[in-house]
């Protein structure tokens, strides 16, 4: 069954404005089904679909070199979709060449990385491409508002399996977890290991499973270099590649540069907790877990991130901490105004640390636990 994701409107209301659409997120987290879905959203526009991954499409678009070569590729679609358009040589002044010439037609590009796709499209469509993220599925793609119930029934499965659309729904036990296996060595992989600078895949295999055991913590780069037996700035390069091919996302410390306020390391979460579980083999249940309270920060951290994506307007997650250890484990600025998070799986104090009370009075303050969750998502 086909779940809507959230984005999908947003794409089709910037459909035909003179832009080309470019769509941003990991392997197997429905960027192929979302734009089948988007090409029929219209059945009187003509439209077509290229699969960039096989070979013979890669070499149709790479020796088309005029505006004129490219409009034989698409003829008179109206709407046409380039899916993996990385693979593609020299993608944006190919697609740059299209808008140029036929403003009438609309490209939707997709990408597994925005290392390759980013880097080949921004200088030639600056000013030219509208950019949207699909991560893996939110709670509020999966659940109505009303489902809290669902939820709750469906809670453990998300924070030990994840939400990747093939996991989710109509797998056993054991199949979710050889397809997350197979998404962790067969795509995630696949699409890091191909930078240049990442040719270490023991390196990387390490870094990966030293990340995901400390999901949610304050991560110190010279450290994971020490660790790894790489140098601080290769470690830096190396989370950044990984943050580009939507595995992870790095959230940084709150400050207005007061003393008291810590301002230098950074906490790293990632998208899924099902890929996440599965670089260090844990897929037990959370009764009998040890990083329920890191598992459950992180699911909250990627759905606020999810949510801000949905509505149109990224919203910078931070979080704050004092040398002397008073800590909100995630702010928000929106509009100038700051809203405090604290993430507890159970019980947790109601009032904020009396630092940031007394430094940001006016913020907001709120306390997310495993029962108060669901009217957050929404």
């Amino acid at each position: 069954m086909y779940i809507k994701r959230q984005i999908e409107p947003l794409i089709i209301k910037n459909l035909f404005k003179g832009d080309i659409v470019i769509i941003y997120g990991a392997r197997q987290t429905g960027k192929t089904t979302l734009v089948k879905r988007i090409l029929k959203f219209n059945p009187k526009i003509s439209s077509c679909y290229f699969n960039c991954d096989e070979g013979d499409v890669q070499k149709l678009f790479s020796e088309a070199e005029t505006s004129v070569a490219l409009k034989r590729i698409v003829g008179n679609s109206r709407l046409a979709v380039l899916d993996e358009a990385q693979k593609i040589r020299n993608i944006g002044v190919k697609l740059k060449l299209l808008i140029d010439s036929y403003p009438g037609q609309q490209i939707i590009a997709t990408g597994s990385s925005s290392f390759d796709l980013a880097n080949e499209v921004v200088e030639p469509l600056t000013g030219r491409s509208r950019e949207f993220w699909l991560y893996p599925l939110s709670v509020r793609e999966i659940f109505s508002k009303k489902d809290e119930l669902g939820f709750g029934r469906e809670r453990e499965n998300l924070l030990v399996y994840g939400s990747y659309p093939r996991v989710f729904r109509g797998l056993t036990i054991e199949e979710k977890r050889l397809q997350l296996q197979k998404i962790t060595s067969n795509y995630l992989y696949k699409d890091i290991l191909k930078f240049q600078s990442l040719k270490n895949s023991e390196t990387v295999r390490k870094l990966l499973e030293a990340l995901a055991l400390q999901a949610g913590s304050e991560v110190s780069y010279t450290e994971l270099g020490q660790l790894l037996g790489i140098s601080k700035q290769t470690a830096a390069a190396y989370i950044d590649i990984l943050e580009k091919a939507f595995i992870i996302f790095k959230v940084r410390p709150f400050s207005r540069n007061l003393r008291k306020e810590l301002g230098k390391l950074r906490k790293i979460y990632f998208y899924d907790l099902g890929v996440r579980n599965a670089l260090i083999n844990n897929f037990n249940p959370l009764s009998i877990r040890g990083d329920i309270g890191a598992l459950w920060e992180n699911f909250v951290a990627a759905e606020r991130k999810k949510r801000s994506n949905f509505v149109g307007n990224i919203t910078p997650l931070y979080f704050w901490r004092t040398y002397d250890g008073q800590e909100v484990d995630l702010v928000e600025e929106k509009e100038g105004k700051l809203f405090g998070y604290e993430i507890k799986w159970a019980k947790a104090r109601k009032k904020a640390p009396k630092a940031w009370r007394e430094t940001y009075s006016q913020a907001s303050w709120e306390v997310i636990t495993k029962d108060r969750f669901f009217t957050t998502a929404f």
